[in-house]
C-alpha cells in the first residue's frame, strides 16, 4: 500500500517512537511533582522543548505546549482576543483557513466580533493590499495559514506581517503544515503566533505547541492548574511531547533533502497526470507551494469514488482535509478559488512523504489513467440511460 496522505497524519518516526517507548515504560513521574521521578520528567519535557524552539528558529521561553494544531489554532484566536475587546471587536481570517482557524473565527462572529473573511485568487493566493484594505482601527487579530492544507499554496509571511506590524495589529499563522517542510525562523519573522502540529512532522497524534511572540499576554482556554506558565493548564502530555521533540528535530535536519527530493516526486507526478489525462487542472499550480503537495481535479470524476477506486488499487489519498473527509460537500478551499461544485467534487489531494519513492509514483501513473477513463466511461452510460427513460 502507498501512503499519499502525509497532509493528513504522518507514519511515526522510529527515533520519536523509541523515546516516547522509553518515556511511557521508565520514568513514571509527573512533570508537576518535585521529587525526583517528577525532575527527571519535567527534564524530559524541557528538552523536547528545546528540541521545537530549536525546529521552529525561536527560544524555548515561546513554546506552549497544546494538544495539537487545533487547539493552539483556538489558544491563539480566543486566548488573544478575549482579553483585548476594550481595543476592538474586529478580526481578519480567509476563505481557505482550516476548520479550526475559520470555524472559530465564524463563532467569534455569532459572539459579537466583527469577522472580515478574504477572498482568495483563483491561484488559491491572498494579495497582501487585501489585508492592508480590510485593516481598521479596531482590528485586533490578523489569522492566515502558512500554508494551506489542501492546496499546498503558500503564504507570504513576510509581507502579510509586516503590513499587520505596521498597523499595530496582532499577526498569527496557522504553520501546522509549514512547519517542518519549509524553512521556518520565527523570531526572523513579524510573527506575533504561530500554531505547529507534532503528527504532520513525523511525530504523534495528539501533541502540539503555540509559539508565542515577546511581550504577547494569551489567557488559557480554561481554568486549573499553572503548567505552560498557566496558559494551557493540565498535566501535560509527556510521551507525545517528547515524541513532538524528536520529530521535529529531524524534520529539520532532513528538510533540506526531502525538500528537493518531495518537490521532484511532485513535479513528475502532476507532469504524468497532465500527459495522460489533459483535462485534469492542478489547483494552485501557478503559486508557491508546498514541495509535497499536490491538487488535482479530474473534470466529471466523483472524488470520493476516485479516491475508493484508489484505495483499492494500494494508494492512501485525499478529497481534502481529513477533518471532514466524507462530508458530502466538496472543499470549501477549492470553491473559494472559483472552481464549480463539479470540478470541486472532482479534486483528490496527492501529498508525499519521507517514505514515498520513485515506484509508487511511477505505478501510481499507471493505474490512475485507466481509473479515470473507466469512471468516465461508466458515467456516459449511466447519462445515456437516464436521458432514454
Amino acid at each position: 500500500m502507498a501512503y499519499l496522505d502525509f497532509n493528513a497524519t504522518t507514519p511515526v518516526r522510529a527515533p520519536a517512537a523509541e523515546e516516547m517507548l522509553a518515556c511511557l515504560t521508565g520514568n513514571p513521574g509527573n512533570p508537576s511533582s518535585v521529587h525526583r521521578f517528577g525532575q527527571e520528567a519535567a527534564h524530559l519535557r524541557e528538552t523536547a522543548r528545546k528540541r521545537v524552539a530549536a525546529a521552529a528558529g525561536t527560544v524555548p521561553e515561546r513554546v506552549v505546549f497544546t494538544s495539537g494544531g487545533t487547539e493552539a489554532d483556538n489558544l491563539a484566536l480566543r486566548g488573544v482576543l478575549n482579553p483585548r475587546q476594550s481595543r476592538g471587536r474586529h478580526l481578519v481570517t480567509a476563505t481557505t483557513e482550516h476548520e479550526a482557524v475559520l470555524h472559530t473565527s465564524l463563532e467569534l462572529g455569532r459572539s459579537g466580533w466583527d469577522v472580515t473573511v478574504l477572498e482568495v485568487d483563483p491561484e488559491g493566493r491572498i494579495p497582501p493590499d487585501a489585508v492592508r484594505a480590510a485593516l481598521r482601527p479596531d482590528t485586533v487579530l490578523v489569522s492566515l495559514m502558512a500554508a494551506n492544507n489542501e492546496t499546498g499554496v503558500l503564504l507570504d509571511l513576510e509581507a502579510m506581517g509586516s503590513i499587520c506590524r505596521k498597523h499595530g495589529v496582532l499577526f498569527h499563522t496557522d504553520a501546522v503544515q509549514y512547519f517542518g517542510k519549509i524553512p521556518f525562523v520565527f523570531e526572523d519573522l513579524p510573527i506575533d503566533l504561530a500554531s505547529i502540529s507534532s503528527h504532520k512532522i513525523g511525530g504523534p497524534k495528539g501533541a502540539g505547541a503555540l509559539l508565542v511572540g515577546r511581550g504577547i499576554d494569551v489567557h488559557p482556554l480554561f481554568t486549573g492548574g499553572g503548567q505552560e506558565k498557566k496558559v494551557r493548564p493540565g498535566t501535560e502530555n509527556l510521551p507525545g511531547i517528547v515524541g513532538f521533540g524528536k520529530a521535529a528535530e529531524l524534520a529539520v535536519e532532513e528538510l533540506p533533502r526531502e525538500s528537493r527530493r518531495t518537490r521532484a516526486l511532485r513535479d513528475r507526478l502532476e507532469g504524468g497526470i497532465r500527459t495522460a489525462i489533459p483535462e485534469a487542472a492542478v489547483n494552485g499550480e501557478n503559486a508557491e507551494r508546498l514541495p509535497n503537495t499536490s491538487n488535482v481535479s479530474f473534470p466529471g470524476i466523483d472524488g470520493h469514488d476516485l479516491l475508493v477506486a484508489l484505495d483499492l488499487e494500494g494508494f492512501a489519498v485525499s478529497t481534502g482535509a481529513a477533518c471532514h473527509a466524507g462530508a458530502a460537500e466538496p472543499s470549501h478551499v477549492i470553491l473559494a478559488m472559483g472552481r464549480s461544485r463539479e470540478l470541486a467534487s472532482g479534486s483528490i489531494r496527492f501529498s508525499l512523504g519521507w517514505e514515498t519513492t520513485d515506484d509508487q509514483i511511477d505505478r501510481l501513473l499507471q493505474t490512475l489513467p485507466e481509473l479515470v477513463r473507466r469512471m468516465h466511461s461508466t458515467a456516459i452510460t449511466l447519462r445515456g440511460e437516464t436521458s432514454q427513460t
